[in-house]
């Protein structure tokens, strides 16, 4: 059993964390902060001496304290220890400007407690309080407090339970100078947390603390359950049959609208098989679309692993696999293509079965269904087959009266209707007209489609639906919730947008000194590519960064300064001309405006249709970047057989070309017995009395080097050139 918290005796008892707090430190168990963890025992001696003083004291405090001119009864007070009695109202006094006058009153009422006290407990004691609040903090137990980036001064010393100025002198200390509203680096909260012995987490702005706490007493909510569909998500390799299958399913035809034949998008789509509903979400099987494939098997609960019988395992298989583990899912192999002569059923078993993926048939526990998408061969047998791995190893209930949550799974601009995203909901139920928040994204249900474009009033747990009515975009693969108020939904989302602005804040702002700009140009400036990114969905984004962030950046720095969905703006090609940045459109254009700015300006805007395409152009700019590479050419080398002194012009070597070619003006060094002793410029080279351009392998020649006279016979003089190479 996770142990409690201080704040979690405190909200039991009716108090403040700071009376608890207190009361520790006089009973000589003093703990640091409102988050620390108690032992369950000193949990349950602290509530026993507190819980006739919580909401006695809260309620009462102000008619007790009428008598404050009991001082005198003070000598009273101290005859019965009672030290349970006094605390609270010793400690709620500290927080006010005047401690010293309420600091007579609290004896009086200690005086006059110990009846009330010593009858409480008993009545408190059954009913174990303690016992249901530790399940809402199971998910914070052993955890530590989260903060999000970006935080200020002033936010992180009220998590904390520090004061501003405590946490200021500390970042002083540490060498960093900040205001109290001055946001804190990720590095800089970790080792103030060090410091104070307190540990915290950075998340992400769109983790709300109290969202999780939401959803953990959500969770604990048993209400009535009724069984939901199973969300299934198709995977494999790319042209393996994905969306075939599903437009077999679905009886429609979904990828002759996709470029080249390959899914670029994720579709959620949902399907009744004897009355029963499944929701299919359909993922891209190109490895750029790594990151939305990954998505998809998170919010799954079956993957339905598509694999070609005439083609077997490929690589994007094997990622495929490694997701649906990831994301513990039962999977169910579909082996297509079984009509084809080629086909081999039994060898794609074979190479599935060295990934843990044993047949039942061989003993196992996967089950594999052989069917042909064209043929619209042993569909049924599939969903068959994903119904019953829903029954027997998963137990898919949800509440459906329950506020909605759920997930993003797409999101867009459309011309004319403004963002809209496709959600699948989870648990409870989204009603025409309730409030949204995702992420930093806030809206309210203007109108609701399923997957063909019907207009449906609400959507149950496991249904897919397009959502219109958003004021901005949000992100693919944010959690959504309903919320009953609009102003609450536009307020999270407001706090959400500030904490998530001043976390690029953060990100963006860089300490400079003489010290690490030194370091730097020692070991060499990293020319940076600096990117703005616009596709058609939040989802093509996201794939599109995360194939980037896969390139080699040890030689060029790949920065990322925008990215959204939707088409490419004026705004975007001014952040350009101002960043140096080259715009990346994937599946958009730039309006007309935005091309004439960027023509004025010079801005690169590159379009593109199919994403491997994109990756290979930005990679290509990227190493263009780095310029040409310089390199060593020799051209030939000599042998000093002996040396003259010519007035004016110093020691001149008598040389034999040994090979190659030795030129005047050219790259040379001089190498005595395997050792270079000095690196120059070829200065004159003669044939006899004329002077020489070059001379060649298997004749004479005198050499002058320039500034170099200490030149002896058997030297070897090797000539080179530098030459620029493109990388």
């Amino acid at each position: 059993m996770a142990k409690p918290r201080v704040h979690e005796v405190a909200k039991e008892l009716g108090l403040t964390s700071k009376e608890v707090l207190a009361h520790l430190e006089k009973i000589g168990e003093p703990a640091k902060s409102h988050s620390s963890t108690i032992e369950e025992s000193l949990a349950e001696r602290v509530k026993t001496e507190l819980s006739g003083n919580g909401a006695a004291t809260k309620k009462g405090a102000k008619a007790k304290s009428k008598p404050k001119t009991t001082g005198k009864a003070a000598p009273k007070a101290k005859a019965p220890v009672k030290p349970a009695a006094e605390t609270p109202a010793k400690a709620r006094p500290s927080d006010t400007p005047s401690p010293a006058k309420p600091a007579a009153s609290p004896k009086p009422e200690g005086a006059s407690k110990p009846p009330p006290s010593a009858v409480e407990p008993a009545a408190v004691e059954p009913v174990e309080r303690g016992a249901p609040g530790e399940p809402a903090a199971a998910p914070a137990a052993g955890g530590a407090i989260k903060v999000h980036r970006g935080i200020t001064v002033q936010e992180f010393a009220e998590k904390v339970d520090r004061s501003p100025a405590e946490i200021v002198k500390t970042l002083l200390g540490l060498g960093e100078m900040v205001t109290v509203t001055q946001s804190m680096s990720d590095d800089a909260v970790l080792l103030v947390a060090e410091e104070l012995g307190v540990e915290v987490e950075v998340v992400d702005p769109a983790e709300e603390e109290s969202l999780s706490e939401a959803i953990a007493e959500e969770a604990e909510d048993e209400g009535s359950l009724v069984p939901r569909p199973p969300v299934v998500t198709v995977m494999g390799h790319v042209d393996h049959g994905k969306t075939s299958i599903l437009d077999a399913i679905r009886r429609t035809d979904v990828a002759a609208g996709e470029a080249g034949g390959i899914t670029q998008h994720i579709g959620a789509y949902q399907v009744h098989v004897s009355d029963r509903a499944v929701t299919f979400i359909d993922t891209p099987g190109h490895e750029a679309f790594t990151a939305m494939r990954a998505r998809g098997a998170q919010v799954t609960d079956i993957a339905v692993l598509v694999v070609a019988a005439d083609d077997g395992v490929m690589p994007q298989t094997v990622e495929a696999i490694d997701h649906a583990k990831a994301a513990a899912v039962p999977i169910v192999v579909a082996v297509n293509k079984v009509d084809k002569p080629e086909a081999d059923p039994t060898r794609v078993r074979q190479q599935l079965s060295d990934y843990d993926l044993l047949p039942e048939e061989w003993g196992g526990d996967t089950i594999y269904v052989d069917v042909s998408a064209k043929q619209r061969q042993n569909l049924d047998g599939l969903l068959e087959m994903i119904l019953l791995t829903a029954d027997v190893q998963l137990d898919l209930k949800a509440n459906p009266d329950a506020n909605a949550r759920g997930v993003v799974i797409e999101a867009h601009l459309d011309r004319g209707r403004g963002p809209v995203a496709t959600i699948l909901v989870k648990r409870g139920t989204l009603h025409k007209g309730d409030a949204l928040v995702a992420g930093s994204a806030w809206g309210r249900v203007r109108a609701m489609q399923d997957e063909r474009g019907n207009d449906i009033e609400e959507a149950e747990p496991g249904q897919p639906v397009l959502v219109l009515g958003w004021q901005s975009l949000p992100a693919a693969g944010d959690d959504f919730r309903a919320l009953d108020d609009e102003k609450e939904a536009r307020s999270i989302a407001s706090e959400r947008e500030q904490h998530r602005r001043a976390a690029e804040l953060v990100a963006q702002r860089k300490v400079v000194s003489l010290v690490t700009f030194m370091r730097e140009a020692r070991e060499g400036e990293v020319p940076t590519l600096n990117l703005i990114l616009k596709a058609d969905t939040q989802g093509s984004v996201e794939a599109l960064e995360d194939q980037l962030q896969k390139m080699d950046q040890s030689l060029v720095k790949i920065e990322v300064i925008r990215r959204g969905a939707g088409g490419i703006t004026e705004n975007d090609v001014t952040l350009a001309q101002a960043s140096g940045a080259v715009i990346i459109g994937f599946n958009v254009v730039p309006n007309s405006q935005a091309r004439g700015l960027a023509e004025t300006e010079g801005v690169d805007i590159r379009t593109y249709r199919v994403i491997y395409q994109a990756v290979q152009e930005i990679e290509a700019a990227a190493k263009g970047l780095l310029g040409p590479e310089l390199r060593e050419a020799p051209l030939g080398q000599a042998e000093v057989r002996a040396t003259f002194r010519v007035p004016k012009l110093g020691v001149i070597a008598g040389c034999m070309v040994l090979d190659g070619v030795v030129r005047r003006n050219s790259k040379a060094r001089l190498v005595r017995d395997g050792t270079v002793v000095y690196e120059t410029t070829i200065a004159s080279l003669r044939r006899f009395k004329d002077d020489a351009r070059e001379v060649a392998a298997g004749y004479e020649c005198g050499i002058g080097l320039d500034g170099f006279q200490d030149i002896k016979e058997g030297d070897l003089i090797q000539a080179f050139e530098i030459q620029e190479v493109a990388r």
